[in-house]
Formats: structure tokens, C-alpha cells, sequence
């Protein structure tokens, strides 16, 4: 019998078998994979390994405008996806080391939760059955294909495919412009793709704040990409795209197609249970705690916000109450990241949500030029920055596009969940040169 049975070994699955076998409990992990789950094995690792070295190619071949000027730059494709190979190993066996250094036992295999029953889970995996105390569901999500027309028969990408390439396609057709359409339009455009990008919605990267969005289309758009926007895909063929617009319907054609239009929860293994959904995926409270007591949900199976670090998070909630110990998840600051060139951070409240819900609130932003070590580093960059305030003076959002907005974000999480106020924020006393400086300018100067 053990203390607590999870199903996926994903960042919130193994960051809930560390901390619970921690604290002494009798940990089973279940994976049918690898561990690390789709963000280590097919998600935000690699792809950010991949994206480290189209900055370094770009930056070489851009280096004149620093004074510094390199030959021949050139790049091995192959090699470069070699690394991220070799980067995705080194941290899947670092995750199984903690694993076996705690204490968890870990079974390779699809599992199955059968029965719930006088507070006893039963998880059957590979022929055997094992009992737990409490459950913790860690299913993840999978690429979402959507009905259009030809897809079934059609040859195309999914981001697995487009990770596992070892060449760069001559052209590229990106079907569906959010995070991950993005992320990899950029990649393969730094590398000479030509890259063609069609998207339903009237702008990029829906849900993040509209502005920061526009701004780095125009971006890529400088850099070549070509962008299709309000456009509905009607039909896919290998190597060809049809889609309507405003102005009636076209063709596209590309060496290849990536479809990345998102992901969906992935319930198998636990249907059984008859748990209560929740949009598509499974209802959990504050506790992280789904309809049946003793089963929890961390995750992307929890149809939040899919995002690693919420996982994270979620899978901390869920253990600490299984602990007995009060705590509860707060979606109030979740950061979210493209690592693109140039980067775009937000978290918080947009513009569009503030006004959608009737709130009062006040917006500064100010252009990053504004920060002297931003200026040194980024030749010819503007970027922004942007602070969304309720009508109390309470710092509810950032929003960002520049260099190294991935990282910059933090202080803003920290802010937004803290309830910092404007004034609060003005007598923080930021490094300098820092690029970090723009909160303080933004709030003084805009």
C-alpha cells in the first residue's frame, strides 16, 4: 500500500513524488514515457536549446552594428540538434536520479486508475495492480489536431516532428500563430526559412496583450515572415495550404507544414473514476483536491493555463494538502514567456481583461531605450514595457517585448502577487545598469 500513487512523471507529476517522499511517504510514479514529461522530452527544453542557438547564429551574423565582425558564420543543423539531444538527457537523468535518491519508486508504463474505492485507489500498469491512499492525476496534454479538411491524409509537423528535424526546410507553412507557432516560425526563419505564418484570430499570440503582440509581427515581418491574419484554414495538402480571408480564398504551398494550433488535456487512465470535468479537462478546487477526496489534479490535465512552472506550482498545492497542511493555488501573477528574438513576457491582468471586467485602471509604459544597459545590448532594439494599475494605485499586470524580457518578468510576478503598490514599487532600489531599471522608469517617467 502506498502513501500516494501518481500518474505522469511531468513536471508536476516528479515534482510531486520529490517533495511528498521528502516528507515521508511511500511514493509509486507512473510514466509511460520518459521523465520530464512533454516540457523536458518534447516541449520547453528543447525547443529553448534549439532557440539558443539560432540567437547565437543570429547575433554572430549581426555582430558588424557591435563593431565585432565574424567570417564565414555558418551553422551544422544536425549538430545543433544533436546538443539539444544531449541537453534533454542530461536533465531526464538528473530528474531520475532525484527520483531514486528520495526514495520513489518508479514504474515504466501505461497505468490505469480502476477503482476508488473505502478512500483506496487501485492503478493497474503492465498486468500489475498497485493500492494507494491518495491519488494525484499528472496526465498531461496532447497535441490538438483539428477536423480540417485533407489532415488525415496529409504529411505535415506536429512540434514533435518539427523538434526531431535534422535539416532546415527551405520554406515553412506554420499553421496556427500562438506560443509555439512563434517560437518556431523564429527558429527556422533565423536559420533562412522562409516562413509563412496563418492564423485564425485578428492578431498573434492571442490572450497576450494586444500591443506587445503587434509589435513583434512587425518584428518578424521585417525579418521576412510573412503573416495571414482573421484567415480560416480550409483545407491542408502535402505541401499546400488553403485559407479564406476578407478577400475570398487562397494557396500557399511550402517544402513543409507545422500545425501547432495548442494542446488539449489528456484524460486517458482515468476515466474510469468518473471525476467531474472541467472545460477538457478535470475540475480540482484551490486545494487541487478533484470530486473524490483523496484524488488530486496538477497540471495540465487541470485546463488552466498548460504552462510548466503552473504545473510546478499546482503539484506543491496538491501535496502540501495531502500533508494536512493549509494551502491553496493563486493564478494571480501565472507568467507567461515566448522566447522569441525579440523575447515577450506578460503576467496579469491585459488591458482587454481589465476592461472586459469593467475595472477601473491606469496604464504606463515607457519604450525600453530607456534603460541604459538595454540600449548597450540591444543596437537598433526598442522594446517595452508595460504596467497595467487598478484604480487603487495596485500593480495588477506587466506586459514586455525586448531582451531579456524572460527573465525581467520575475519581479513583476513578484509584484503582482504581493498586491505591490506604484509607490511601493518606485522605492525598490534596482541594480545599475540593469535592464531591470524600467520598472522604475516606467512607473517615473511614463
Amino acid at each position: 500500500m502506498f502513501d500516494l500513487a501518481i500518474l505522469g512523471g511531468g513536471p508536476a507529476g516528479y515534482t510531486a513524488a520529490e517533495r511528498a517522499a521528502a516528507g515521508g511517504l511511500n511514493v509509486v510514479l507512473f510514466e509511460k514515457n520518459a521523465l520530464g514529461g512533454t516540457c523536458l522530452n518534447e516541449g520547453c527544453i528543447p525547443t529553448k536549446t534549439l532557440l539558443y542557438s539560432s540567437k547565437l547564429y543570429y547575433n554572430a551574423k549581426n555582430g558588424a552594428k557591435y563593431g565585432v565582425t565574424a567570417g564565414d558564420v555558418s551553422f551544422e543543423y544536425d549538430k545543433i540538434v544533436a546538443r539539444k539531444n544531449k541537453v534533454v538527457r542530461k536533465l531526464n537523468a538528473g530528474i531520475r536520479s532525484k527520483m531514486t535518491n528520495h526514495g520513489v519508486t518508479v514504474i515504466t508504463g501505461e497505468a490505469e486508475a480502476l477503482s476508488n474505492e473505502a478512500g483506496v485507489v487501485t492503478v493497474e500498469c503492465a498486468g500489475e495492480q498497485y493500492q494507494a491512499k491518495n491519488l494525484l492525476v499528472c496526465t498531461g496534454s496532447v497535441v490538438s489536431i483539428p477536423p480540417i479538411k485533407g489532415v488525415d491524409t496529409a504529411s505535415y509537423w506536429t512540434s514533435r516532428e518539427a523538434l526531431e528535424t535534422k535539416s532546415v526546410p527551405e520554406s515553412l507553412i506554420v499553421i496556427g500563430g500562438g506560443v509555439i507557432g512563434m517560437e518556431f516560425a523564429g527558429l527556422f526563419s533565423t536559420f533562412g526559412t522562409k516562413v509563412t505564418v496563418i492564423e485564425m484570430a485578428p492578431e498573434i499570440l492571442p490572450g497576450i496583450d494586444a500591443e506587445i503582440s503587434s509589435m513583434l509581427r512587425a518584428e518578424y515581418a521585417k525579418k521576412g515572415v510573412e503573416f495571414h491574419l482573421s484567415s480560416k484554414v480550409l483545407e491542408v495538402q502535402t505541401g499546400r495550404v488553403t485559407f479564406s480571408d476578407a478577400d475570398g480564398e487562397h494557396t500557399v504551398e511550402a517544402a513543409e507544414i507545422l500545425l501547432c494550433v495548442g494542446r488539449r488535456p489528456s484524460l486517458k487512465g482515468v476515466e474510469k473514476l468518473g471525476l467531474k470535468p472541467f472545460r477538457n479537462g478535470i475540475e480540482v478546487d484551490g486545494c487541487m483536491r478533484t470530486s473524490q477526496p483523496n484524488v488530486y489534479a496538477a497540471g495540465d490535465i487541470t485546463a488552466f493555463s498548460l504552462l510548466a512552472h503552473t504545473a510546478v506550482r499546482e503539484a506543491e498545492v496538491a501535496v502540501n494538502n495531502i500533508f494536512g497542511i493549509e494551502d491553496t493555488m493563486s493564478y494571480r501573477a501565472i507568467p507567461g514567456v515566448i522566447y522569441t528574438n525579440p523575447e515577450v513576457a506578460g503576467a496579469g491582468m491585459t488591458e482587454a481583461a481589465m476592461q472586459a471586467a469593467g475595472k477601473p485602471y491606469e496604464v504606463k509604459k515607457l519604450a525600453m531605450t530607456f534603460s541604459g544597459r538595454f540600449v548597450a545590448e540591444n543596437e537598433g532594439g526598442n522594446g517595452l514595457c508595460k504596467l497595467i494599475i487598478d484604480g487603487n494605485g495596485v500593480i495588477v499586470g506587466a506586459h514586455m517585448i525586448g531582451n531579456p524580457a524572460s527573465e525581467l518578468i520575475s519581479t513583476a510576478v513578484v509584484a503582482i502577487e504581493s498586491g505591490m503598490s506604484v509607490e511601493q514599487m518606485k522605492k525598490i532600489v534596482f541594480p545599475h545598469p540593469s535592464v531591470s531599471e524600467i520598472y522604475k522608469e516606467t512607473l517615473f517617467e511614463a
